[in-house]
């Protein structure tokens, strides 16, 4: 018998007054409760009960240790019933990894429409452009850009898709030359973002002929973030590549203008990624039904609007 077994056992014996009642109420034998006070007894090198044919008595030692055996096991009572309820309701913390782009432009809008709905639950989010280890991190989803995932075991939602482009600002190409053809590149300033998603030295390109490789000149400004690289561009440093959500915002203000409107780069699946099926908590299963909802919406609206600046 476990050590709260026997704690609930002392608690009905000295509750009642009885072991036959405590055994009673506990739904098993008067021998098993007398055992199971017996051996609390002896692990604890301390008598708690006081025992006579007419009658039981808590010692001073069992009084104390009754307040605190009470204590323990309402806690686990509550303990017991906040797990439960968190298969139920969305309550809690939900700490969260997004890759950059994707977390300012999508998730950050994401959570704040979560919350109208869902104010018990509270947010931690951390924005990096790499794969993070769930367990090992203490995430409870990774939200990142992939053409495919490894194989971990880990749950993994499909979003959307999503691409990058490429854009400069209007200063630049005034001053510099519109590009015809990726293969113009060459005599630009080529713009380098350094991560785990984009490519950096060679450019591969999608357009009308099929997939066609840029090898870029020697870049003189490298960064590791999309919207770092919005700055760069939008101060006219050269050309560079803006995924979708970085590059909606300045494409609709007229800071950013799309280069190469025919092509694109590789499209990419947007993932969330988290680590069980079975078991899993109603604000994560909440969280995740709204974004297999909201996240196709803001993709394609983003889309859209870059779409439109193939016509200008």
């Amino acid at each position: 018998m476990d050590v709260f077994q026997t704690m609930r056992c002392f608690i009905a014996v000295a509750q009642s007054g009885s072991f036959t009642a405590a055994a009673a109420t506990l739904d098993t034998s008067t021998t098993n409760v007398s055992k199971a006070v017996s051996s609390l007894e002896a692990r604890l090198q301390t008598r708690l009960i006081n025992r006579t044919t007419r009658r039981l008595a808590l010692t001073e030692a069992g009084q104390r240790y009754l307040q605190r055996c009470e204590k323990i096991i309402e806690e686990m009572r509550e303990a017991d019933e906040e797990a439960g309820t968190a298969q139920t309701q969305p309550v809690g913390r939900l700490k969260i990894h997004a890759m950059s782009a994707v977390g300012n432009h999508y998730v950050i809008n994401a959570i704040a429409r979560y919350r109208e709905t869902h104010p018990s639950v509270m947010f931690d989010l951390t924005l990096t452009n790499r794969l993070p280890d769930l367990l090992e991190e203490g995430y409870d989803m990774s939200i990142v850009l992939a053409r495919d995932l490894p194989d971990s075991g880990f749950v993994a939602q499909r979003l959307g898709i999503t691409y990058s482009i490429l854009c400069a600002s209007p200063a630049y190409l005034k001053k510099r030359g519109i590009p015809d053809a990726p293969g113009a590149l060459g005599s630009h300033d080529c713009l380098r973002i350094v991560n785990t998603v984009m490519p950096a030295e060679n450019w591969v390109f999608e357009g009308p002929e099929g997939v066609e490789t840029v090898s870029t000149p020697m870049s003189p400004f490298h960064v590791n973030t999309a919207d770092a690289m919005t700055v760069a561009i939008s101060n006219g440093m050269g050309i560079g590549i803006q995924p979708i959500a970085s590059a909606v915002e300045g494409l609709k203000a007229g800071t950013l203008v799309r280069v190469l409107p025919e092509y694109h780069f590789e499209e990419l699946n947007v993932f969330a990624i988290y680590p069980s099926r079975k078991f899993v908590d109603a604000k994560i299963k909440t969280w995740v039904d709204f974004l297999k909802d909201y996240i196709p919406v803001l993709l394609a609206s983003d889309e859209k609007i870059v779409g439109s600046s193939k016509k200008r």
